[in-house]
């Protein structure tokens, strides 16, 4: 069996737009014979040099973007930090739940529904908001989103107790303006980062929205204990309004059908009011800059099943995650009686520490088994002297088992994230040390974001020829949808089988579709090229009626 052989297909799969434009290409149409290869050789990615051409030095490669690195650095900081609004305006809302309902003069299950139409709204509004992004840039929908969580905190903050259905109705709209730039921040980090540091940059950005489930609760109840339950969403107007400001002043447009890497200048309407980042030139190639994206299908990505069966298994295992941020309240309260309200907030840092340090350490791991699958192999093709396979091929992620690479590692975080999820709920239903379920806390924590990180990263590689923000809307989707449910089932659970019993049952759950990994290592390839093969097969087809 020859290399080529033992490769897997390419990774970069061009969508129909960019094929059928590169077939109405002069160049490619005027290439007649000097393209086609000889029976020697075979393979061969690039025409013989000729006369004409031998001695012309090839231009260097062009960088993926222009962006310094610390450009890059301060342009995840300021998205991860607008992500952390999604879930933060979810949990921050927790601990006051009781005393609004008494402001209210309604029950505390009607209050729930507040939460859950926030979360409703949570998992559907990123599929537009990220359809726009993907047709209009990143930026502008960015500071829209922006606004509309500001002046929905405004009118929260305001709402009087007489307005049930106005309090519904705000918070339909804080979820519809934060909950997208989960999605629109993967848009950007897939704008700004080639595949190969890729990685890196969604585990620190991963920290903002990770992190807002666990800080969330503790700043709402010190907020609502000292200063109101109103205060809550004062706060969050101030820091949202904070980051509108910034990204008016700073945020560049990263769209690649816009700027291309970044040195081709936007519309004036889509610049910064203090342009300090990048690097834009007059004299920019414009035909770096891929076609502007039709509106497209934001739920086609569920037709693909390499794809679906990542977003299922990922939006199972943030649900049980879920499940175990939703009741740390309730569960430590009973089992400590000890703590204070103050002390039990304090609890949920145990599980952001987790998803802060890992998100920062895993991410660098993906990065490094990137370098190192690719490094195998150039070796195996320099060792081949039959492979067909140019070194290039391999540089520019061609014949690149990205599956394998991006997966290969989630079978070890999968099995830790299970056996502390199980090790959890058996620690509180036999009442150990409160050292016990914390440490606990700290692992899900570090394995959970491991997870989300490496799949996220995967789901965007898995479908270039669609916009990153569709596929992190996707998945949030998916993850919110999941998660809704099992936060409304998970008390009723606990209380018919108990605590211990209750994550078994849904860590086993996880553990009955785990298998997905190595499914998607195994075969994930073959779907990928087909999927290839149709697209090629649909722009010939397209080029051929031009």
């Amino acid at each position: 069996m020859t290399t080529d052989q033992k490769l897997q297909p390419t990774l970069i799969d061009r969508d129909v737009d960019d094929l059928a434009t590169a077939c109405e290409s002069p160049v490619l149409a005027d290439a007649g014979p000097e393209t086609e290869k000889s029976p020697d050789d075979q393979g061969a990615r690039t025409p013989a040099p000729t006369a004409a051409n031998a001695n012309v030095p090839e231009p260097p490669p062009k960088p993926y973007s222009v962006f310094t690195r610390s450009e890059k650095w301060f342009i995840v900081a300021v998205t991860g930090f607008a992500a952390m609004f999604s879930p933060l305006t979810t949990n921050i809302y927790f601990p006051a739940i009781p005393t609004i309902a008494a402001a209210f003069h309604k029950s505390v299950e009607l209050i729930n529904l507040t939460v859950t139409v926030y979360m409703v709204l949570q998992g559907i509004s990123p599929m537009f908001w990220g359809t726009l992004s993907d047709r209009w840039g990143r930026r502008p929908m960015f500071i829209g989103c922006m606004v509309v969580l500001t002046l929905s905190c405004v009118g929260l903050a305001l709402v009087p107790t007489n307005a049930y259905w106005l309090l519904m109705l705000l918070r339909c709209l804080q979820a519809a303006g934060s909950a997208s730039t989960i999605a629109l921040g993967a848009g950007v980090i897939s704008d700004i980062a080639a595949p190969s540091e890729r990685g890196t940059f969604f585990g620190i950005w991963n920290i903002g929205p990770m992190v807002g489930p666990s800080v969330g609760p503790v700043i709402g109840g010190v907020l609502a204990d000292r200063l109101g339950w109103r205060s809550i969403f004062w706060f969050l107007c101030i820091a949202a309004g904070v980051c509108t400001v910034v990204m008016a002043l700073l945020l560049p447009e990263t769209l690649r059908a816009l700027v291309g890497n970044g040195s081709i200048a936007p519309p004036r309407s889509y610049m910064p009011l203090i342009p300090v980042l990048g690097r834009t030139s007059k004299g920019a190639d414009d035909s770096d800059r891929p076609p502007r994206r039709a509106f497209a299908n934001p739920f086609i990505l569920f037709t693909y099943l390499d794809v679906s069966l990542l977003l299922f298994l990922n939006g199972l295992i943030y649900a049980v995650f879920y499940g175990v941020t939703a009741t740390i309240s309730t569960l430590f309260q009973p089992t400590y009686p000890y703590l204070t309200e103050t002390d039990i907030g304090l609890c949920f840092l145990a599980i952001g520490g987790g998803m802060s340090i890992g998100g920062v350490v895993t991410g660098k791991i993906f990065d490094r088994e990137y370098q190192r699958v690719k490094r195998r192999l150039l070796r195996q093709i320099e060792a081949d002297p039959e492979s067909t396979i140019h070194p290039e091929d391999v540089t520019k992620d061609e014949h690149f088992p990205i599956e394998y690479a991006r997966l290969r590692l989630m079978p070890v975080f999968f099995a830790l994230y299970a056996a502390s999820c199980i090790g959890y709920g058996w620690c509180l239903q036999a009442r150990v040390s409160i050292a016990g379920p914390l440490v606990l806390q700290f692992i899900i924590g570090w394995t959970c974001i491991s997870i989300l990180n490496g799949t996220q990263t995967l789901i965007v590689d898995l479908a270039p020829s669609h916009g990153s923000a569709i596929t992190a809307a996707c998945n949030n989707l998916v993850r919110c949808s999941l998660g809704a449910g099992c936060v409304s089932v998970i008390d009723l659970i606990i209380k018919a089988i108990g605590t211990g019993w209750t994550y078994v049952l849904l860590t086993g759950i996880c553990i009955l579709f785990s298998p997905i990994y190595f499914i998607l290592m195994r075969y994930g390839p073959v779907l990928r090229a087909r999927r290839r093969a149709k697209r090629e097969a649909a722009a010939q087809a397209y080029a051929e009626k031009k």
